[in-house]
């Protein structure tokens, strides 16, 4: 089942305390599409500029990844630099050159239209608009955003009341939540690395392993997914979010393997697997 993704392709340079990478592939939609395509066809939206390195776009077309929704216009691509601090979890961004990503409108080829899983990466609002509003038969619709919270429980009941089915709180090495309107709640734990090179992306990528799994399995006769289903999106989510930390831009998410992938699912079974017929033994 086809994905479609619109968001920022970039050129990225990225310090950490150990190491450092200059004009790297980066943006939302590189770090979806690439992690992604690894279970099915995405088709990518998204606009670069005349200077975009053409390897970059090579790589894909040696994927199933469609480029025909990928605008390319006179002028820069969009970069991004930032430092990341001793921990990790903490960065910050020192300079954004919007490029010609500043004037982007994203335009849906007709081809595109009939997509039934859609992935809004963390673009402005009035974007993410523009596109629903051209994708009427979208049978589920993923959307990215950022905000701060003085309270998560709080943050989601206001989602709720806004009208979505589930939300997905990431939390980084603290692994990822799901709350279903439902009622449902589900926590997956992260996988543990012992080295993070760079994290950047790794929210992007966790969203290209859940909308990966759900392309493919079937849904059901209403076009929904299934709560278990959904949650096992979250953990393959969890899990290429983990190896997009493994090195600098893309460079662990263009090798991996679905062999990889079901290694650490298997890991994360085994690690968060416990005994549900525990009772407590009455006080003496």
């Amino acid at each position: 089942m086809t994905i479609l993704v619109v968001g920022s392709v970039a050129l990225d340079t990225v310090e950490t305390p150990f190491a450092r990478v200059e004009e790297a592939l980066g943006g939302a939609a590189s770090y979806f599409t690439t992690a992604a395509s690894l279970y099915n066809q995405v088709n990518l939206v998204a606009v670069i500029g005349s200077d975009f390195p053409p390897e970059h776009l090579d790589f894909w077309r040696s994927r199933p990844v469609d480029l025909s929704g990928l605008q390319v216009q006179e002028g820069k691509t969009f970069r991004w630099v930032a430092r990341y601090h001793m921990d990790m979890n903490a960065r910050d961004t020192l300079d954004t050159q919007l490029g010609v990503y500043a004037g982007f409108h994203a335009s849906i080829p007709h081809e595109y239209r009939s997509t039934p899983l859609l992935f809004l990466a963390n673009i402005q609002p009035e974007l993410q608009m523009e596109v629903l509003e051209q994708m009427p038969r979208t049978r589920l619709v993923v959307l990215d955003t950022m905000e701060l919270w003085s309270s998560i429980i709080s943050g989601v009941r206001q989602l709720f009341a806004m009208g979505l089915k589930y939300v997905v709180v990431k939390q980084g090495s603290y692994g990822a939540m799901l709350f279903g309107a439902d009622g449902t709640y589900f926590s997956a734990p992260s996988y543990p690395l012992e080295e993070v090179v760079d994290p950047t992306g790794a929210g992007d990528a966790f969203a290209g392993g859940l909308l990966g799994y759900l392309s493919t399995v079937e849904a059901g006769e209403d076009g929904s997914y299934s709560v278990d289903d959904i949650k096992r999106g979250v953990v393959h989510g969890n899990i290429l979010g983990s190896y997009a930390c493994e090195d600098f831009s893309i460079g662990r998410l263009r090798t991996l393997t679905m062999d990889d992938v079901a290694t650490r699912y298997n890991a994360l079974v085994d690690c968060s697997h416990f005994d549900p017929k525990w009772r407590p033994v009455p006080a003496m």
